[in-house]
């Protein structure tokens, strides 16, 4: 007689058996889902399911993989101590299905989870709880990841925010508190789960072994480490934090972003104890740890705002949210994101910075926003492919947060930084880094350069770079490009997108059907194929007479990745003390398709090559010249599909109500906008991208003071 797997499970008895899933909410500390199973009285099944194949490009890196692992191991323990038996694993290509099967295998009854934001993750919970319902099985689901869930903030029409600093004052001035957080349950019941079968989880394969044992030097991954690193930061740094957070040096943050993101730590829990610190020092009168806790906050709200600005625009981590931007020609050029990535722009505060990412997974909030701002405004490549890197090497790396954080770079935001602000890497290095220890730190070439120069090694007289053992070109670059040549190329690119904006509301209003469209018709930047950025560690090196610039109008689409899921990586840690660099050498003759309405041809600059105080750059690239072409109206019928998510599951989201032709909701964000420098020498109108705008565009498929990057707290 066969044994069924729902007795094999312990699922044959009667009763409440209640499966909770885990997902970024690795703790039993102030879990809403874990804690009202517990409080119901019923059997409790814990599981995990690890499915990155449904994030498409965006599953998580190698750093971030570590993090799940240790993670677990460490809930796995805490859940066992509270006598939930195992942590049930599941590996599956689809997460649903995976808990659709354990469900019937263990019997249960219901199934709690915790609310997530982004909108690959809203499909999917509105899938499980359509398929589990039809089953008969309760689905609940809670808020353990915000203050306030996204449609508790609105403003006094109902419609949600579209600026950070009123939403954020809004949260502050709602008329009741967040939930306190919860204690972990005393105990939890579990049936027997001792047969009920696990998948072993493959996080991290054997070339990755020693790269990830760095990691544990410096980072202690599980919610009981989360909540010790939170006591050392509220009785520490956290009262110098507002003098302190300009400083390029990890120990002027809290390093909790990590924490946050896996669900290790409750942002509530954080909220609190961080005001209560705030009362205290307000009525001892210590201004300065009061407007510390202040500025803390203020970046617990911007991470608050990435998953507000996710919900209610899904598109956010894919296309600009001000339209007009989805016009600007953006420089595809795979040679300069090589370098970029390497750490070899010749900017010594923006190589320091790449390289201690590489290196440690991690990054100063102030750095990020130097090296994104580079990314974006001098070497103008699409913002995409540097969310998409960070993703893949950032600990802390988060869709919502990264997103943020590069539309606020590229002034996609209302309340962004203005496109045509370039901020000079030479003077943040001076502002950040004022003795130069953080350069020196990253970049041992750049050791003995006394401070006078150490942020622009290109103006130090020869005699000094002997001295400091220093050969421009040779054994440090020399700067990628001039930034007076990159304001005058930002300039000409602005110039372009505000003429084929024009355009576009042109052909419209003439109700041609057939105009420029709307962002989301836009074929997005392909990127190519050989470029592999989890295994390449060879130095880029320029290729005469190769033209590997090219500039497009079309939104970007983001850098195709190697899964290391199916392939063993042959990444080893980076060896900082040497300036030879491994990685794999970036493709030259890589050959883009041409397409001639929507990309400038190029011809590569003739002439002697520029000169830096009397030196000529010969190891760098030359400036291409662009050769222009009056862009070609595409059909819109290029995405005519309606977007119901996977499987044509429903998105369950409250979305503001439908406008047409230019949205009104955002007219005042706009005039806000609109005082920008370069907007103000063209006062166009300009609309968001949201769901109503997005519900005709999107297709089934994944493709998967505010200098701050949101997704670093502290």
């Amino acid at each position: 007689m066969s044994v069924s797997s729902s007795s094999m499970c312990g699922g044959g008895e009667t009763g409440m058996r209640i499966v909770v899933w885990f997902r970024r909410d690795l703790r039993v500390e102030d879990n809403p889902a874990l804690a009202a199973a517990a409080r119901a009285g019923g059997e409790v099944v814990p599981a995990y399911v690890w499915s990155p194949e449904e994030d498409g490009p965006y599953h998580p890196g190698r750093v971030s993989r570590w993090w799940i692992s240790q993670s677990l191991q460490h809930l796995d323990a805490s859940l066992r101590r509270l006598g939930a038996g195992k942590l049930v694993t599941r590996r599956s290509a689809d997460a649903v299905v995976a808990l659709l099967h354990l469900v019937r295998d263990t019997g249960a009854t219901h199934v709690y989870f915790n609310h997530l934001y982004d909108p690959i993750s809203l499909v999917r919970d509105h899938r499980l709880k359509e398929m589990l319902t039809a089953e008969g099985i309760v689905v609940q689901s809670f808020n353990a990841d915000l203050l306030y869930e996204p449609w508790e903030v609105v403003d006094d029409e109902g419609q949600p925010f579209t600026m950070f600093a009123p939403f954020w004052n809004r949260c502050l001035s709602m008329p009741y508190d967040p939930p306190a957080p919860l204690l972990p349950p005393k105990k939890i019941n579990s049936g027997n789960l001792s047969m009920c079968p696990s998948d072993d989880l493959i996080f991290e394969d054997e070339s990755e072994r020693g790269s990830n044992a760095l990691l544990a030097r410096a980072w202690t991954p599980g919610w009981q480490n989360a909540d010790k690193a939170l006591t050392a930061f509220l009785n520490g740094p956290l009262a110098d934090y507002s003098v302190n957070r300009k400083k390029a040096d990890s120990a002027s943050t809290s390093l909790l972003s990590p924490h946050l993101h896996f669900g290790e730590l409750s942002v509530r829990k954080v909220f609190h104890l961080v005001r209560m610190k705030q009362l205290v020092w307000s009525n001892e009168g210590n201004h300065a740890a009061e407007e510390s806790c202040t500025l803390f906050l203020r970046s617990i709200g911007l991470r608050e705002y990435s998953r507000y600005l996710s919900f209610n625009h899904p598109s956010s981590h894919e296309r600009p949210l001000l339209a007009h931007l989805r016009f600007f020609p953006w420089v595809v050029n795979e040679c300069y994101f090589k370098i970029w990535r390497q750490g070899r722009t010749g900017y010594p505060l923006v190589d320091a910075g790449m390289r201690e990412l590489w290196a440690t997974g991690w990054l100063h909030d102030r750095i990020r926003v130097v090296v994104s701002s580079f990314f974006v405004k001098v070497l103008q490549l699409p913002w995409r492919w540097g969310m998409k890197y960070f993703w893949d090497t950032l600990l802390d790396a988060d869709l919502e947060s990264d997103a943020l954080g590069w539309q606020y770079i590229t002034g996609s935001l209302p309340d962004g930084r203005e496109l045509d602000r370039i901020d000079n890497p030479q003077f943040e290095g001076y502002k950040f880094d004022p003795h130069g220890e953080y350069v020196r730190r990253w970049i041992p070439e750049l050791a003995r350069l006394p401070t006078e120069w150490i942020h622009h090694p290109w103006d130090a007289p020869v005699s000094v770079l002997q001295a400091a053992g220093i050969e421009l070109g040779s054994n440090y670059p020399l700067p990628i490009v001039e930034l007076d040549a990159a304001k005058v190329r930002l300039q000409e690119a602005l110039s372009e997108m505000w003429q084929l904006e024009a355009a576009s509301r042109a052909t419209m209003s003439n109700g041609m059907e057939e105009g420029l469209g709307d962002s989301s018709e836009v074929p997005p930047i392909e990127f190519p194929q050989e470029l592999q950025m989890e295994v390449d560690r060879q130095p880029a090196q320029a290729a005469a007479n190769v033209p590997m610039t090219a500039r497009r109008r079309q939104d970007q689409m983001v850098p195709t990745m190697t899964s290391s899921l199916n392939r063993a990586e042959t990444e080893v840690s980076a060896d900082l003390g040497n300036s030879e660099d491994t990685r794999a050498q970036v493709p030259f003759h890589a050959h883009f398709e041409p397409r001639v309405e929507r990309e400038d041809a190029i011809q590569n600059a003739e002439g002697p090559a520029p000169r830096i105080n009397g030196v000529h750059q010969h190891n760098i690239f030359q400036q291409p010249q662009l050769r222009r072409r009056e862009a070609v109206a595409p059909s819109v019928s290029e995405a005519s599909s309606s977007w119901t998510g996977r499987e044509g599951a429903v998105v369950p989201v409250w979305s503001p109500p439908a406008a047409s032709g230019h949205s009104e909701t955002f007219a005042a964000d706009e005039a806000d906008v609109s005082s920008r420098s370069y907007l103000d020498r063209h006062p166009q109108s300009h609309r968001l991208m949201n769901w109503s705008q997005l519900s005709q565009s999107l297709t089934t498929g994944w493709e998967v003071e505010n200098s701050v990057q949101p997704n670093l707290i502290g």
